[in-house]
């Protein structure tokens, strides 16, 4: 969530000045150090100081794509980094949960063997220690499930944005700076 946050900031900025400079190193250098959106723009800028030193020929769009897709799939890969551990939650405490109401049950089930009548005083400890351990695990599960959907659906919108972003910047590249996004 707040890496989350840090980049659509940052995203925010790059909307207010960044096309304003008159080339993309300027443009660069407003941006903060450690910028999403910096990385995108040094990649690119890399990527085409580099292509002139290959040996083996391939087109200087393809090249400094794939450098853009590299740059963008690094920065997805980061974004997604805690997502695992909050589905394996949500994942698996449901059945937690359940576990821990097959052992209510047979807490229960050896308590009416024990004194030989199914009484309701008997069963209801562990019937309700069952029910509470279910309860505990749909309510770890449910949040958790929800939060992992809502990350998840942020982070594809971030990478919209700097997927839009990127292709500004391979525009402008290709173009030696004469094409720039239409600010709205």
């Amino acid at each position: 969530l707040m890496q989350q946050q840090k980049i659509i900031s940052q995203g925010r900025k790059v909307r207010s000045s960044f096309w304003n400079s008159p080339n993309l190193r300027e443009a660069a250098a407003k941006l903060e150090t450690k910028s999403a959106y910096r990385a995108v723009v040094d990649d690119a800028l890399v990527a085409q100081e580099q292509h002139d030193k290959l040996d083996d020929p391939i087109d200087r769009h393809d090249w400094v794509a794939n450098s853009l897709a590299r740059s963008q799939g690094a920065i997805g890969a980061r974004l997604g980094e805690g997502l695992a551990f909050l589905a394996t939650v949500g994942s698996t405490a449901p059945f937690i949960g359940l576990f821990g109401t097959v052992i209510g049950i047979y807490r229960a089930l050896i308590k009416i063997g024990a004194s030989g009548q199914a009484s309701i005083d008997v069963v209801a400890g562990p019937v309700g220690e069952a029910l509470i351990m279910t309860a505990i695990g749909l309510i770890v599960a449910v949040p958790a499930v929800l939060a992992f959907n809502w990350l998840q659906s942020r982070n594809k919108a971030i990478a919209r944005r700097l997927s839009t972003f990127s292709n500004d910047v391979l525009g402008s590249v290709m173009s030696n700076g004469q094409v720039k996004p239409a600010l709205l």
